[in-house]
């Protein structure tokens, strides 16, 4: 396996075109660095992450994940998260990619696939596993289009396709197929996070949430904290601080961005925004616009 991890390795960094590459092959990205960076808040799409060299760590809620080129992170649901690259240099830079896992697909597959029950308990909507060779080779094959972009538009989807099979047969299979189901519970906990996200300013109501999951509220808080790792409030306002820090970079005043967000009171924004990024909103903001990359996705 080490062999096909060289080759993608290689592959990558020709490919790279700075910190963070959208390729030509959709949902496909390359992510470099070559020094350890600072914690950087994001909000985490469907995902597959392979690190071909280095590590990086994940923040969610209050959970730290680490993973490297012996094993695989991903992300079955969109929630905001904080991530780090803790190993790169210029001698041996940080390396990895990132491949789009579209819920779409996984109903696809599951049509063809045998039908297997929810598992019992709660999941949670991330993990990291160990690498194999059966999931390594069609993401060396993916990545390896980029040679060949004349057979993107026949191959990608092909092979897409295979690297959601060889998932839904690891050890995360069973929560991918929740995600797949329009019943299961992880599914109804991703209709109140997509609720969640569209409408982050406005106040949030835990009854009308449970019910958007078609859940009682003991059981929608229950399963909620467990495929994110936090609960309903403190994922509201991770959206919010992060979409705030945004506004800022373009020259937002910091009350006006408070507001915009959701905050009625200046006071309360200013501390959380302090406690959650190291700095005040104003003096975050400066830095922030002095660097174009530090809201990069790494």
């Amino acid at each position: 396996m080490e062999d096909l991890l060289r080759q993608m390795r290689a592959a990558a960094v020709r490919h790279a075109a700075g910190r963070r590459t959208d390729t030509a092959v959709p949902g496909l990205s390359i992510h470099t660095a070559d020094a350890p960076t600072a914690l950087q808040p994001g909000v985490f799409e469907p995902m597959l992450c392979l690190v071909l060299q280095g590590a990086k760590e994940v923040l969610i809620g209050e959970q730290v994940l680490r993973y490297d080129p012996s094993g695989y992170f991903i992300a079955s649901l969109e929630f905001p998260a904080s991530g780090r690259v803790v190993e790169a240099s210029p001698a041996r830079p940080y390396v990895s990619i990132a491949i789009a896992l579209p819920p779409e697909g996984l109903a696809a597959l599951l049509t063809d696939a045998a039908p297997q029950p929810e598992p019992p308990g709660q999941s949670a909507g991330f993990g990291v596993s160990p690498l194999t060779p059966e999931l390594v080779d069609p993401c060396r094959r993916l990545l390896g289009l980029l040679d060949t972009p004349g057979d993107i538009p026949v191959l990608a989807p092909l092979l897409e396709r295979e690297i959601l099979y060889r998932l839904l047969q690891g050890p995360q299979g069973g929560v991918m197929r929740q995600i797949a189901r329009a019943d299961s519970r992880l599914s109804r906990v991703r209709r109140a996070i997509g609720w969640i996200r569209e409408h982050y300013d406005r106040p949030l109501r835990i009854d009308d949430l449970a019910a958007l999951a078609g859940m009682s509220c003991a059981s929608f808080h229950r399963h909620f904290r467990a495929a994110t790792a936090m609960s309903p409030l403190q994922f509201q306002k991770n959206l919010r601080l992060q979409q705030a820090r945004r506004l800022l970079i373009t020259h937002q005043d910091v009350s006006r961005a408070g507001y915009a967000v959701g905050y009625e009171s200046a006071s309360q924004f200013s501390r959380e925004y302090a406690r959650a990024f190291g700095a005040p909103p104003a003096r975050d903001a400066v830095r922030l616009r002095g660097d174009a990359s530090a809201l990069a996705d790494a």
